[in-house]
């Protein structure tokens, strides 16, 4: 799996240890900009683009509808 085609998805510890660190720094720089075109620009953000293990499309659909980065973070942790 590369880190684009687990950029929207969510990865458990085992899976991210099959990623070589460009890989991992790639895959949370994907999400991290789906986290920002929703205007979601908090270091919240970062934290939520960080944790693979939560649904980035679960943060960008709570943030696109207008829920706080760290109420969404709340929620998806």
């Amino acid at each position: 799996m590369t880190a684009n085609e687990a950029c929207g998805g969510v990865l458990s510890a085992a899976e991210l240890e099959f990623l070589d660190e460009p890989d991992v720094v790639e895959l949370i720089l994907c999400r991290l900009d789906q986290l920002k075109r929703v205007g979601c620009v908090s270091p919240d953000c970062a934290v939520l683009a960080g944790r693979v293990d939560v649904s980035v499309e679960a943060a960008v659909d709570l943030v696109a509808r207008g829920c706080p980065p760290e109420l969404a973070l709340r929620i998806l942790l």
